[in-house]
């Protein structure tokens, strides 16, 4: 009797042994994993609102019960949007990955390039030119198409957002649809590079006309409005006015739009509603997360931040607001997930593109150093003041992402000297007060420059979508005009993000450590056991992995 318990209890201790070796080498896995990325959210905002954001809503529950990377930075320039969705999901930069900008000139092409741009497809859901586009202009694979590279092609794939770009670089190569807003329509499109007809859901969700009941609506404040401690006054003249020169202030009214403009909803917090709206209509539709052996992926990118703070500032009524009411409804959508999915059976993350800098005009009002490039296009300067030296026209392509691209075809033909050319541009640049570096791309190694600051243009170089000039503005100068803001550069501002993770193998926590943009896809590959993209430069970030 002894031996047969002893046997027994061996036998146990075996078959015990065998399964949590089974068990390490084959993990768990979340049913979906829900990127999010908010446009143009800067990190400060997770706690500059902190006294309006709702107990219930998605910053605190995000700040509270998941983990928040506080130190979160951007590893190149220029911080733009299409940059920042390729970068996050490739690990990469756009040295290696090629999204320069959101635009840029080709120099094999010799033609202005928008990031996913592609002639070679049509549009589908739409008439227009809208659909034409596609990922083909990234080089590297992001975390979504190894998530489908490796189980076969059998995990799902689905990018949303109001922006092509928001939709298209996140998802990949390999994506199973992407579908973006089209604001001619009202209608969530999409590319034949995809698929040939748009899912009866999507047709569906296009049908119920979501954008003129959202006009319907006006554009009040969540609270009282003398409540917004956070922010300026609620009219100022160095803010724009998307919605006509007679709607400058709350409550702005958009009945006049119905049924006819269907562009103005991307400058409201109404867009960040439809954005969800559809993306739950995309996890229905397409059954995300139902298969209990298979990790989905669904990209999110919200994009009306971003048309908001362009247009108002990060000081203004409007962008708080906007935070305000998406706090709400991330929270909303985070009690969605957890009643189709059950807690901790999904995992969030939670970033953004870029940053934003101040209005210029906001900057003088408060005695802070900053400014604005002129009015006058830049690209024609540059080309006046060289026709005076040389008596040539033309000699500069265009300027783009803060590079002069000399138009090298007619430095050629009449065999001028290019090292004058750039010397000469180089000299002008340098007297603008604006400026505070100019210099030879080219000669980039050779420059002084503080090593951050080199290492970050060094990153976003790719010789054959990049200029031959680079400037470095000030702190505080945009590319802009007399009203509104942007962003792009190197500052804090533009390059201090936010980074929570919640859900699936995440344990509450926070961490001052410097991490990167590009250790996001790193460390998803990490947590899911999968292979990191072809380009990726980032690592795992220890604080997540250490927290399993």
């Amino acid at each position: 009797m002894k031996k047969i318990i002893l046997f027994l209890i061996y036998f146990t201790s075996i078959n015990l042994t065998h399964a949590q070796q089974k068990q390490k080498r084959f993990p768990s896995k979340p049913k979906l994993v829900i990127g999010i990325v908010v446009d143009q959210m800067r990190w400060d905002y997770l706690y500059r609102y902190t006294d309006k954001y709702d107990n219930n809503g998605g910053f605190k529950r995000l700040l509270t019960k998941g983990f928040s990377c506080n130190n979160t930075m951007i590893p190149y320039t220029p911080t733009y949007t299409a940059c920042g969705h390729a970068c996050i999901y490739t690990g990469s930069i756009p040295a290696i990955h090629g999204i320069t900008g959101n635009n840029w000139w080709d120099n094999i092409l010799q033609k202005n390039m928008y990031c996913t741009e592609d002639k070679t497809v049509q549009s589908i859901g739409t008439q227009n030119s809208s659909g034409e586009m596609s990922p083909r202009n990234m080089l590297t694979t992001t975390i979504t198409d190894e998530l489908r590279l490796f189980n076969n092609f059998k995990s799902k794939v689905i990018g949303i957002a109001l922006k092509d770009r928001g939709a298209i670089l996140p998802t990949g190569h390999s994506a199973n649809g992407a579908y973006w807003y089209d604001g001619k329509t009202g209608n969530f499109i999409t590319s034949s590079y995809y698929i040939n007809e748009l899912p009866q859901w999507v047709k569906a969700f296009n049908n119920k006309k979501l954008v003129d009941q959202y006009y319907e609506m006006e554009w009040n404040t969540l609270f009282p409005i003398d409540l917004y401690k956070e922010s300026t006054a609620d009219e100022k003249p160095y803010e724009s006015k998307p919605f006509g020169k007679n709607q400058t202030k709350f409550p702005y009214n958009f009945s006049e739009y119905i049924g006819k403009d269907y562009s103005k909803i991307l400058i409201t917090p109404h867009g960040n509603t439809l954005t969800l709206d559809m993306a739950k209509a995309a996890i229905e539709g397409e059954k995300l997360g139902a298969n209990r052996n298979i990790t989905d992926f669904l990209a999110i990118s919200f994009s009306s931040t971003d048309y908001v703070g362009h247009n108002f500032g990060p000081n203004s009524i409007e962008a708080e607001d906007t935070y305000l009411r998406f706090d709400r409804e991330l929270g909303d959508f985070m009690n969605y997930l957890d009643t189709q999915y059950g807690k901790n059976q999904y995992l969030l993350f939670l970033t953004a593109d870029h940053g934003v800098g101040h209005i210029p005009g906001f900057s003088s009002e408060n005695k802070l150093p900053g400014g604005n490039i002129e009015d006058t296009s830049l690209t024609k300067k540059l080309n006046e003041k060289l026709k005076q030296l040389y008596n040539v026209d033309g000699l500069v392509q265009t300027v783009y992402n803060y590079q002069v691209v000399l138009n090298h075809i007619a430095i050629d033909s009449i065999h001028m000297d290019n090292d004058k050319v750039i010397k000469s541009v180089i000299n002008y640049l340098s007297t603008q007060p604006y400026v505070t570096r100019a210099f030879d791309l080219h000669e980039l190694p050779e420059t002084t420059l503080p090593e951050k600051l080199k290492q970050m243009v060094a990153n976003g170089y790719y010789a054959s979508r990049c200029g031959d000039i680079q400037f470095i503005l000030k702190p505080g100068y945009i590319d802009g005009g007399k009203t509104g803001t942007t962003h792009g550069l190197w500052n804090p501002y533009d390059a201090h993000i936010p980074l929570l993770w919640y859900g699936w193998n995440i344990k509450p926590g926070s961490s001052t450590e410097e991490v990167y943009m590009t250790d996001i896809a790193s460390t998803l590959a990490a947590l899911l056991h999968i292979q990191m993209p072809n380009g990726c430069i980032g690592k795992p970030i220890p604080a997540i992995l250490n927290h399993k």
